[in-house]
């Protein structure tokens, strides 16, 4: 398999919830819900850098789709990574989605490994590191 990640999809329990969250408090670029004429298909991708997609779809729908049983969310199964190229920026995000409605969980700080970095979750407990590593330039491409 060769590494080609092109679409990150977190399972929600509200969609319209999380486009809000997501679209108006963090400023993300959506067209909006889509494929709400079909059952199970309404989603919300968000375009991110690159060819890379972000994608939110309801948590039952996902368990519909892989054939699985519906799980209890975890907010500890996996980290999603924003990184910015300053301190500055760090605190902006993190000042960003509290206004939005999330809730800090690491107030951002200087890091073990000589970054910067603040955790907070979205509305459906999916924890969002912000971090500045000193060692990496971020490129913005949109």
């Amino acid at each position: 398999m060769k590494a080609r990640v092109t679409v990150l999809t977190l399972e929600v329990d509200n969609l319209e919830r999380a486009l809000r969250f997501y679209r108006e408090g963090l400023g993300l670029r959506s067209e909006g819900m889509v494929g709400t004429e079909t059952e199970h298909g309404a989603v919300v991708f968000f375009p991110l850098q690159g060819s890379l997609t972000f994608a939110l779809y309801p948590r039952r729908e996902v368990a519909w789709d892989a054939t699985v049983s519906e799980q209890p969310r975890s907010s500890t199964e996996f980290t999603v990574g924003h990184n910015v190229n300053s301190r500055e920026e760090v605190d902006e995000v993190m000042a960003q989605a509290r206004t939005a409605g999330a809730r800090i969980t690491k107030t951002a700080a200087p890091t073990f490994w000589g970054g910067y970095a603040g955790y907070f979750q979205d509305p459906d407990g999916h924890p969002w590191e912000v971090a500045w590593n000193p060692q990496l330039k971020v490129e913005d491409d949109r």
